[in-house]
């Protein structure tokens, strides 16, 4: 990858990495937290990460004690993993016109 990558497809290398090592060594994964995962990303790869998140939420739907944790900035991108047939739950935090957290 080095000299032949950009910099959002290292990200997205390291990130999909990640959850594949999280899918094989943590049998029945109660927690998955991605802390802005789309800051180095182009629109394509991510529509492709929140693809394969959704597919991983499709997946785990079944599982009792799995939650997904996404924190982001990117507007698009939550709006494509929180569609409410893929999550049970959808938290949206937002900052009024005084600072209060909403």
């Amino acid at each position: 990858m080095r000299g032949r990558c950009s910099a959002g497809q290292k990200v997205l290398a390291s990130l999909v990495i990640r959850l594949a090592l999280a899918e094989t060594f943590c049998l029945n994964c109660g927690i998955l937290v991605l802390d802005e995962p789309t800051t180095n990303l182009d629109g394509p790869n991510a529509e492709s990460l929140a693809a394969a998140l959704l597919r991983i939420m499709r997946d785990r739907k079944g599982q009792e004690n799995f939650q997904l944790l996404v924190i982001t900035h990117d507007e698009r991108f939550s709006q494509l993993i929180g569609q409410r047939q893929h999550a049970e739950k959808y938290y949206r935090v937002t900052k009024d016109d005084h600072q209060h957290w909403n």
